[in-house]
């Protein structure tokens, strides 16, 4: 059973906390603001259904051990960078590596959720390496800090708009590819999806890609959970009453296995809404994602298989491959490695040991020997 099929049927079974009102979006815009950067039965749109009136809770006062935890001290900083040619402002978290011709993990997160998700992560990357590896974190386009600069509504997030999103974003960054980082994608979920298809396109524009590792996402137990969407979505709340009960609903229902992580990285996928019932609210309702469903995860197997780099597959339990990536595995196409103890969120979970994995991936494929074939090539 994949592990977003596993936390559909854990979401509808969890009871949800009472908690409270308050707190001020400002103030959670310092939380993840750190200073300027330098120079899931995908497949059909969820139908419309007439569901019970939910009534809000009763507010208590806000839970401290749920407070949120400013990201300041995981990466070194942070900026909203201009991508005129895809009409975004997009926020990017930064770790620079400290060699010029270092490497760069490039990290997208899954949908509904923000470069956030990576923040224990990107602290595990940079201490194990001493910073020899440089960490980079954004939102993509309607989720975190992303904004749009167009007059007119842009609301589409099938994978093409996503994958030239990416790219351009890194483009942007990296103006000149002759000068540019060692780049290694990593993509949780949708964000595996992205950066994958989007490895061809840098490497047509002469960037070093290292490797790409996708994070719990098989296409065929993809799709295969998509019709139970709609149960997982039906489960969560409508909004929340404070920053601290949204933090305390993703740890008591176990989406987030680790606490102190989502302190820091759920603050920023709700939004305040002082005229709603509920005054924090979805960022990224993931109701209104239902279109692209199925565009995100069509086709992953293959064109993974296909990137002309390092490839590695980490997943939060024994998923059962298809029949690509099955073969594709016994011909040695690919690393797979199964993170024993943690959920779908993996990142956030165990963040220590995706680190030691990611590091020893890095290491063995940054450097190869030209002639002798990365880990994962064919």
């Amino acid at each position: 059973m994949s592990s977003l099929l596993r936390s559909t049927l854990s979401a509808r079974i969890s009871k949800l906390p009472s908690l409270p009102a308050e707190d001020d979006d400002d103030e959670n815009e310092s939380d993840n603001s750190i200073g300027p950067l330098p120079g899931s039965g995908m497949g059909p749109p969820a139908m419309q259904v007439s569901l019970p009136t939910r009534h809000p809770r009763a507010a208590r006062a806000p839970n401290p051990e749920f407070a949120p935890i400013s990201a300041s001290s995981y990466f070194a900083e942070a900026l909203q960078v201009a991508v005129p040619s895809r009409n975004l402002d997009c926020r990017v978290y930064y770790t620079p590596p400290t060699f010029a011709d270092g490497t760069v993990m490039v990290c997208h997160h899954g949908a509904g959720y923000s470069g956030l998700t990576f923040a224990c992560f990107a602290k595990e990357i940079t201490d194990m390496t001493k910073g020899e590896c440089g960490m980079l974190a954004l939102d993509t386009r309607r989720h975190g800090k992303t904004v749009s600069t167009s007059d007119q509504t842009e609301d589409d997030l099938s994978i093409d708009v996503l994958v030239a999103d990416f790219s351009e974003a890194l483009r942007a960054i990296y103006p000149d590819p002759s000068v540019a980082p060692s780049l290694l994608f990593v993509g949780h979920s949708m964000g595996g999806s992205v950066v994958t298809r989007s490895c061809p396109i840098l490497l047509e524009h002469k960037y070093r890609v290292t490797g790409v590792a996708v994070l719990d996402v098989v296409e065929g137990s993809a799709i295969d959970a998509l019709p139970f969407m709609n149960n997982l979505l039906n489960a969560r709340p409508d909004g929340f009453n404070s920053v601290e009960e949204a933090i305390e609903w993703h740890v008591n229902t176990k989406t987030i296995r680790n606490a102190h992580s989502a302190r820091i990285s759920i603050p920023s996928i709700v939004v305040s809404d002082p005229d709603a019932v509920l005054p924090y609210q979805w960022r990224t309702p993931l109701r209104s994602t239902a279109p692209y469903w199925l565009s995100w995860f069509k086709g992953l197997s293959s064109t993974f298989l296909q990137a002309r780099t390092a490839r590695i597959l980490i997943l939060a339990g024994a998923d059962r491959l298809d029949n690509e990536l099955m073969i594709g595995q016994m011909q040695g196409k690919f690393q797979m490695v199964v993170i024993p103890g943690v959920g779908h969120m993996l990142q956030e979970d165990d963040p220590r040991r995706l680190a030691e994995i990611m590091v020893e991936f890095w290491r063995r494929n940054d450097r190869v020997v030209v002639g002798v074939k990365k880990v994962g090539d064919s």
